[in-house]
């Protein structure tokens, strides 16, 4: 897949009609028809989610894929559901979010000096997209990051995430080595290449067990706040 001319235009209109991934296009269809019963009554948006945020971005937020029922339904990411109330909470006390809940993409939120991305962009089944899947996607996250000409450093919401971003950068001929995946674990990969900032993703499954808590998520969007004041 060659993207190397794209525009942002071009560039999401590509990502929006893309149906590489027969899986991965039934299953955001079907959840898209059938919807949660909570959401009966609301158009769910049952196509890939395009990056977005402030496009002189210094930091790039990666994220895993879609949710079935919040960025599936919304058409923005980490929007509509309970990992985007964390996130979105979080990115408002430092600073970087326009307001304290994403609700739909047309809420009018904004984001300031952050761009959120990720590296699956359709709803998978199980929450699990397979590895070949991932492997579609990464040209649309590849692009995005030559487009943010401003970009300084990457927080990576969860290990997928993080080893697919520095698989990407490899790809590309950076010789990164092998980098443990931890809660706040942050490394400058090189000359001339964005930092890394890992973080465990605010997923329910973390948040409701205490494995991230508001204090830990906090401390790194203070990180990221001090990195980008450098």
């Amino acid at each position: 897949m060659n993207l190397d001319n794209t525009t942002w235009q071009t560039l999401n209109e590509t990502i929006v009609n893309c149906r590489t991934c027969p899986r991965l296009v039934a299953w955001r269809e079907q959840v898209a028809r059938e919807r949660r019963r909570a959401y009966r009554e609301v158009e769910y948006w049952g196509k890939p989610v395009l990056g977005f945020g402030d496009r002189q971005a210094r930091v790039m937020v990666v994220g895993l894929a879609p949710g079935a029922h919040g960025a599936n339904r919304t058409g923005r990411m980490f929007t509509g559901d309970g990992s985007g109330v964390f996130l979105f909470r979080a990115l408002h006390k430092a600073g970087f979010s326009s307001l304290p809940v994403s609700s739909h993409r047309d809420d009018d939120l904004t984001l300031d000096g952050l761009f959120i991305s990720a590296v699956c962009r359709c709803a998978p089944p199980g929450n699990k997209p397979a590895p070949e899947e991932i492997g579609n996607c990464l040209p649309y996250l590849e692009r995005e990051i030559e487009l943010l000409g401003e970009l300084q450093g990457f927080v990576a919401l969860g290990q997928i995430a993080f080893d697919h971003t520095l698989r990407l950068l490899r790809s590309n001929g950076h010789e990164i080595p092998r980098l443990e995946f931890g809660h706040g674990a942050f490394y400058r990969l090189g000359e001339d290449l964005p930092w890394m900032l890992a973080s465990y993703h605010p997923s329910r499954q973390n948040t409701q067990t205490g494995r991230l808590t508001e204090a830990m998520f906090d401390r790194i969007w203070a990180k990221v706040a001090e990195l980008i004041k450098k």
